[in-house]
């Protein structure tokens, strides 16, 4: 009898295979059938536990599941009979303020339209990322909008031919369906900001190296840095996750760096917010000794003394644009061509960033 955990393991094993960069040759049920010797109805009957099987065919056609690694039921795009007038939204951080504002842009639109949608949160793990491709699928959803936690994710969904549109992170262009925010003109907005108050010295606390909105940060900052005639330091970029505790982490490594930096560029806010208690923690006083600025705003609830500069993104929007672009390729209305769109941000100025200390 194949079991849920079969199941799981079958698409953990190709999710692995996309993830390393190998080929993934997606196995269908007449390829089971064929290894098996049955017709594919035997196929059917086996993975839906429905109908007589003799325990000798059984047998066969699960040992060829496993030999094959076949992927059943909901997940083969050829079982896929009719539409669900569902969606699935695959994000990060459902527990940040900017990601519930996404999921209000997706809804509203996804809702117009007769759709509904169900979210999963991955704390971009890898694992849960996989898991829940598996729960969606099964539920037979019409399409994805994702956040993923590794960058060849996409590739996996693309083989099954679920349409999919990726959120937030950049992909190379051609490949997808792409909704995302300018991550390096807003970073390095931010970043001349602080060189026009005469900081010099400035840290960079952002996520992972393998998520491109961490990269496209660091990279815009780098070039405002170059404008201004200077060379940026790898020294001065700190590398870890897009949380309030590595920001906190994080802070604190840059007040310990010899000359310590007179400002602070976080790439996200909940990363703000934890480097700011973390500079309150040492006692340094903002902006007077240091300078912060950060990517994403927070919400009227989540303000913290001094407001913060920062790059805000139209959230609601990249919701709200990425659910249109998903539902007009499900409706046949959107071009062959897959689609990037780059939303800008926003720059404003509060009390966090003052002139640097003469130091």
């Amino acid at each position: 009898m194949i079991t849920e955990a079969m199941r799981r393991s079958q698409l953990w094993y190709a999710y692995q295979i996309v993830v390393s960069g190998e080929e993934l040759n997606v196995a269908t049920i007449h390829d089971v059938a064929k290894r098996a010797g049955v017709a594919p109805i035997t196929v059917s009957r086996v993975v839906n536990n429905n109908g007589y099987v003799s325990e000798d065919k059984r047998q066969r056609v699960e040992a060829a599941i496993a030999e094959l690694n076949y992927v059943p039921n909901a997940l083969g795009p050829s079982l896929r009979t009719k539409r669900t007038q569902t969606l699935a939204l695959v994000i990060s951080d459902i527990t940040n303020p900017f990601w519930t504002t996404v999921v209000r842009g997706v809804e509203d639109a996804a809702n117009k339209q007769g759709y509904h949608i169900i979210i999963g949160n991955t704390d971009e793990s890898p694992e849960k990322e996989a898991e829940y491709l598996v729960f969606l699928r099964k539920k037979q959803v019409d399409g994805f909008l994702l956040v993923p936690a590794v960058s060849n994710s996409l590739d996996l969904l693309q083989r099954f031919n679920v349409p999919t549109v990726v959120l937030d992170r950049r992909i190379p262009v051609g490949t997808g369906d792409n909704v995302r925010c300018d991550s390096l003109a807003g970073a390095s907005a931010l970043t001349k900001h602080l060189l026009d108050l005469g900081h010099r010295r400035i840290a960079v606390i952002t996520g992972r190296q393998a998520h491109s909105t961490a990269v496209d940060r660091v990279e815009g900052f780098r070039q405002a840095l170059a404008q201004f005639g200077l060379n940026p330091a790898d020294s001065s970029v700190y590398w870890g996750e897009f949380s309030r505790q590595s920001g906190y982490e994080l802070a604190q490594q840059a007040l310990r760096a010899e000359p310590r930096p007179t400002a602070i560029f976080a790439a996200n806010n909940f990363i703000a917010i934890g480097a700011v208690h973390a500079l309150r923690e040492a006692g340094v006083r903002i902006p007077e000794q240091m300078s912060v600025v950060a990517f994403d705003d927070l919400p009227p609830a989540m303000m913290i003394d001094p407001f913060l500069t920062v790059a805000a993104q139209p959230a609601y929007e990249m919701g709200k644009q990425a659910a249109e672009l998903l539902l007009s390729r499900l409706t046949g209305g959107s071009s062959q061509a897959y689609q990037e769109i780059v939303l800008p941000v926003e720059i404003i100025l509060r009390k966090s960033s003052g002139q640097a200390p003469n130091l």
